[in-house]
This record gives C-alpha cells, structure tokens and sequence, in this order.
C-alpha cells in the first residue's frame, strides 16, 4: 500500500543543502558498514557474548522427563541446558561404543536400550543427573558417556574430570559438523581451552520427528 508523503516520518528540507547532504550520506554509510561487520562476526565474537551461569561441582541441569508422547524419548526441555558451565571432578559415567560407518551409527539404538536397561535395572536413574555425552573416536568407532551416580553391573565405569560449556543447538542432524566448528571455537575464547567436543543427543530420530524438534546440547572442554 502506497503511503501519503503526510505520513513520512522525515521532514522535507525546502532548499539542497551540499554540506547536510554529505555528512547525512557518510552516517548512513557508516551505520550500513556497522550492521554488516555484525551479521559477519565469527562463532568465537558471538561466544563471547554468551551468558555463561556457574554449576556446583558435579552438578547437572535439570533433564525435564514429564512430557512422553511417544512412549520412547522424552520431549526434550531446553530450558536450562544454555551457556551452562559444568564442573566435574572424578564424575562417574558408564562408558560404552558404537559402531559406525563414516560417522553413521550402525548399532547405536542397541546399545543406548542395553545401557538404559541396566541403569533402571540398578535403580540409579536420576532426571537432576541425567546426560549422554557423545563424540566420535574415528569414521568406524564413536564412544558415549552415560552419567551415573554408582556402578552399574554389567557396564564399564569410569570417571570425568574438567571444566565444560554448554550450548543448545536446534535442527537436523546434518548440521553436526557446523555445531562442532561452533563449539570449537566457544571452547577456544577460554585461556587454555583444548577444545574436546562432546553431543547430548537429547532425542532419537523418530521421537524428534514426532515432536518437531530435534534438540542437541554442545558440551565442550573449556
């Protein structure tokens, strides 16, 4: 819809002044330069401008389980899980691997049921320390770390130490690459950081198509 020149919010100048034009053109320059150097900024500019919020030792957020639709994963709860820094000092995990097939995952489902079984089997669930973290050890082999707070029989313990962030990203699984690049660099703004990068896979595939989201938290070694 045309607009009248009685709604413009400029006022009309009645003589041309050179000057005022010049130094009128020279902001609008300056501004435009401006808005383009900020939707250009790198990853690492933009961690830098991330809330971080402080866990205790050990802790984790909250994994907000009270939503089940599907009768197999939770629908995921972000709130919480951004720009959090986990603290863990000998944090005990289950420690189990994958087969994949140029970062495909073969056998990932049977696994993680086998894992899950034995942690309800043990009594040792917990939705205020619950996390899966995950990474790739090569194309063929991925290893995933299920947070625990004993031994479980049957499954291989182990224990985590160091300073983590986090970050919750949302979209199809193909973006992974790009999110570990993200994270790499989240990692890299701290003095010291090695950059070791680990994926909450909050949902399965078919649980993510189903509630239309498909939520994966970043946890990288700061």
């Amino acid at each position: 819809m045309a607009h009248s020149r009685r709604s413009t919010p400029y006022r009309l100048e009645s003589a041309y002044d050179p000057e005022r034009s010049l130094i009128t053109s020279l902001f609008k320059c300056r501004q435009l330069i401006e808005l383009n150097a900020c939707e250009r900024q790198s990853p690492m500019m933009r961690a830098n401008e991330m809330e971080v919020v402080q866990m205790n030792k050990n802790a984790l957020p909250h994994y907000d389980d009270s939503v089940n639709t599907t009768g197999c994963c939770p629908k995921f709860n972000p709130e919480g899980w951004d720009g959090q820094e986990l603290h863990f000092d000998n944090k005990t995990f289950i420690r189990a691997t994958t087969k994949s097939l140029m970062h495909m995952p073969l056998n990932m489902g049977r696994v993680f049921s086998r894992v899950q079984s034995h942690i309800v089997d043990a009594d040792v669930y917990d939705p205020d320390n619950c996390i899966v973290l995950s990474r790739d050890l090569s194309a063929w082999q991925a290893e995933h770390l299920f947070s625990i707070s004993k031994p479980v029989p049957g499954e291989d313990t182990v224990t985590l130490s160091g300073d983590f962030i986090t970050k919750v990203f949302e979209g199809p699984y193909r973006k992974a690459k790009v999110w570990y690049e993200e994270m790499k660099d989240l990692a890299h703004t701290r003095e010291g950081a090695s950059g070791e990068v680990y994926f909450f896979y909050t949902t399965c595939p078919k649980c993510a198509k189903a509630y239309g989201k498909n939520y994966i938290v970043g946890v990288a070694r700061v």
